[in-house]
């Protein structure tokens, strides 16, 4: 058990002084974060459906596993 304990005790990792990070300063990465994910899950579940941007099958055959993958049927 020794050494489970001196994976934690890491002299160059200070635990006890850790500070938050502020809001203001999160806020941009997670809206930036929330719209990649927002434009991945379009492609993956919507595009040359009902609504495409794009013409031909170009990206469903590029996306095709995924939507399998994450339970979207597709055919």
């Amino acid at each position: 058990m020794a050494i489970s304990a001196s994976f934690f005790d890491d002299r160059f990792i200070s635990i006890g002084d850790a500070s938050t990070i502020p809001v203001g300063d999160i806020a941009p990465w997670a809206v930036l974060g929330l719209l990649i994910a927002t434009i991945f899950l379009y492609f993956v579940s919507t595009e040359q459906g009902a609504v495409s941007l794009f013409d031909g099958m170009y990206v469903h055959e590029f996306v095709h596993d995924g939507r399998h993958l994450l339970g979207f049927p597709c055919h």
